[in-house]
């Protein structure tokens, strides 16, 4: 399967916010839609950055409260990984193992087009191996 399909079945939208608004606005973004990171937009629908639940936690155990003053652009990631929707779903699991971490943005002719995360990729692993198993108990009852 691709991205692309997955993101057909799961949504295209993504949350972003600005390199200007602090810690303390996208953490209430990240809780109200229950996500686990938000992007950062940049020129023309491209993306400056990312920011995870792991970025904000590392900002207060650093700086205490006062940190979610902060700007998002001062503790987020700059050099964001990114996929397409062309790609294999295994191919990003594995991009995201390697990295250890849990959200790809998908891009479009350098635009953002979506988002994957470990989530979404756990749940098709999962239909996937049930499929399989379906299938075998099937092909085991008719033998």
């Amino acid at each position: 399967m691709t991205v692309g399909r997955l993101l057909d079945g799961k949504g295209h939208a993504v949350i972003t916010v600005s390199e200007d608004q602090t810690l303390h606005e996208a953490s209430r973004l990240l809780a109200e839609y229950r996500i686990g990171a938000v992007l950062i937009g940049g020129a023309n629908g491209s993306v400056a950055g990312i920011l995870s639940e792991r970025d904000i936690v590392r900002a207060v155990s650093q700086g205490g409260a006062a940190a979610l003053d902060q700007k998002v652009g001062q503790h987020m990631t700059k050099k964001v990984i990114t996929c397409t929707a062309a790609m294999a779903v295994n191919e990003v699991m594995e991009i995201m193992t390697a990295g250890k971490f849990r959200h790809v943005p998908v891009l479009k002719d350098g635009r953002l087009d979506g988002m994957v995360s470990i989530g979404d990729v756990v749940k098709y692993r999962l239909a996937q191996l049930e499929s399989e198993s379906r299938s075998l108990r099937e092909y085991i009852a008719a033998s």
